[in-house]
């Protein structure tokens, strides 16, 4: 044996490698929830999904919170539950917790949520191998998630991935500090705590979050302001353009815009857990993750209280009754309405309408019982063509409708029935309106109104085709601004109403 020569054997580089990682294990690896893991806030949205589903909840809500924060947090997750699949993950850092999660590191979800919130997150990603959440006694966030991390890791024996000022006792104990979406000043406020430390390593930011203006810009959904441009048509119809008048109408635009907006945004706060599993509405920015709830409580609050301002002082008093009913009817539908089969497209073909009785109230001028008659018809079939088009797709996907309106693919035909009928009675309106004395004041020759007939018989007639081919994808309103063929016909009839003037 002793004279044997012993050769040295050879250690594949693989496990050298494996021996070393294990040598060298890294802590492990903590990470937040809200703002961080989930780009919003957990808590706030199953409170705004509460506020949808069980609003007679909200007066027991100050009880709550008068036991605390962690009792009010259980009380929200014990009435509502948020479907981990859809929530808006931060994708740049689910990415980085799956390369670590497969090297075998410890991932640990550490979250001042409530634990059975936390739980449902991490069954639903298989990734955690622990989850410190809080437990309806303890808020289990600063100094207190500081404590426990401690005590389950030592003094720094952890990595942490935070997003919030109220993390950075956290971040500046942790071993490894990252962050992200952090708020802003947070990343400076870090760098410095650390360099006072002697610590001098970058820190890495897991960044997933769209432009702010941008996103701003898409929540007030300024694409639907061009249905506001109904409260102008009282003042062209009425042959009353002046500069008086002229500003009158610009203002209620204005308001009517800011209105619309901020209800938008309370449907969208609302719609947040419906909306995300939808294909694309989960692009919204609420439900996307993009704005927070908070912000967007905010801008709801500023743009309806500019819009009542305008209204009380710069419009006609009689304005301001408009506007608020207009606030409620959209509210009401957003709340509850929407779910009734035809009084949603009833009600929505009445918010048309309601913008022009309103348009004609700020600029003093008197509505044409035609005019409403009319509009009541038009909006009506073009409310249909909306609720047409959604069934429409879904029988094209053979799927089936999971919105909750009330609607079924069999109701199809029926739905076409109504809304044709609708359209082809506001031209019966328009042609008899034609024929009344009442026009002879305002044109010196009616008869060549008749020309706007066969455009509106011919508009009217493609939406519906369009309709029954799957090509309408948007609002039939929006679409009428946007669509080139539609801007035209619109183009045509105001040379016919001025040709009819002169």
């Amino acid at each position: 044996m002793d004279g044997m020569s012993h050769q040295p054997v050879s250690i594949p580089v693989d496990t050298v490698a494996a021996v070393e990682r294990r040598a060298k294990k890294p802590p492990p690896l903590c990470v937040d929830l809200d703002g961080t893991l989930v780009k919003t806030d957990a808590m706030v949205d199953s409170f705004c999904a509460m506020m949808h589903q069980a609003p007679w909840l909200l007066a027991q809500a100050p009880l709550w919170l008068l036991r605390g924060k962690a009792a009010f947090k259980r009380q929200v997750a014990t009435h509502v539950f948020l479907d981990a699949a859809h929530l808006p993950y931060n994708s740049e850092l689910m990415a980085f917790l799956r390369e670590e999660a497969a090297t075998g590191r410890a991932i640990v979800l550490a979250t001042g949520a409530d634990r059975q919130l936390a739980e449902n997150v991490a069954n639903h990603l298989g990734i955690f191998q622990e989850v410190l959440a809080s437990d309806g006694t303890t808020n289990l966030t600063g100094t207190r998630k500081l404590h426990a991390l401690q005590q389950h890791f030592g003094a720094d024996g952890f990595d942490y991935i935070g997003n919030s000022e109220v993390d950075l006792p956290i971040l500046t104990h942790a071993a490894t500090p990252m962050l992200a979406n952090p708020s802003w000043g947070l990343p400076r406020r870090l760098r410095a705590q650390r360099a006072q430390n002697g610590e001098t390593q970058p820190v890495r930011i897991f960044q997933d979050r769209r432009s702010f203006g941008a996103t701003v810009l898409r929540a007030l959904r300024v694409h639907q302001w061009a249905k506001n441009a109904l409260l102008f048509l009282p003042l062209l119809l009425a042959h009353a353009l002046h500069w008086q008048t002229a500003r009158l109408a610009a203002l209620a635009f204005l308001c009517f815009c800011c209105a619309a907006s901020g209800t938008y945004i309370v449907n969208d706060l609302l719609d947040m857990e419906a909306d995300r599993q939808h294909p694309r509405k989960s692009h919204r920015p609420f439900a996307a993750g993009d704005l927070s709830a908070v912000t967007g409580a905010g801008m709801a609050i500023l743009l309806l209280g500019l819009a009542g301002w305008m209204a009380i002082w710069l419009l006609p008093s009689a304005f301001l009754a408009w506007l608020a009913l207009y606030c409620v009817a959209t509210l009401s539908y957003s709340l509850y309405f929407k779910r009734k089969v035809l009084v949603d497209v009833i009600l929505l073909s009445a918010l048309y309408t309601l913008r022009i009785l309103a348009g004609a109230t700020a600029v003093r001028v008197a509505v044409s019982p035609w005019l409403t008659g009319f509009a009541i018809f038009f909006f009506f079939s073009l409310a249909l063509v909306k609720r047409f088009s959604e069934l429409e797709h879904l029988r094209l996907r053979d799927a089936v409708p999971a919105n909750g309106r009330g609607y079924r693919v069999q109701d199809l035909e029926q739905l076409r029935s109504f809304g044709t009928a609708s359209a082809y009675a506001s031209i019966v309106i328009f042609t008899l309106y034609i024929n009344n004395p009442e026009v002879g004041r305002l044109y010196q020759h009616p008869h060549r109104l008749w020309l706007m007939t066969p455009i509106l018989i011919w508009w009217l007639s493609r939406i519906w085709l369009r309709a029954s081919r799957g090509q309408m994808e948007e609002d039939p309103v929006v679409f009428a601004l946007t669509d080139r063929s539609s801007l035209l016909a619109g183009a045509a009839m105001l040379l016919v109403a001025i040709y009819a003037v002169l």
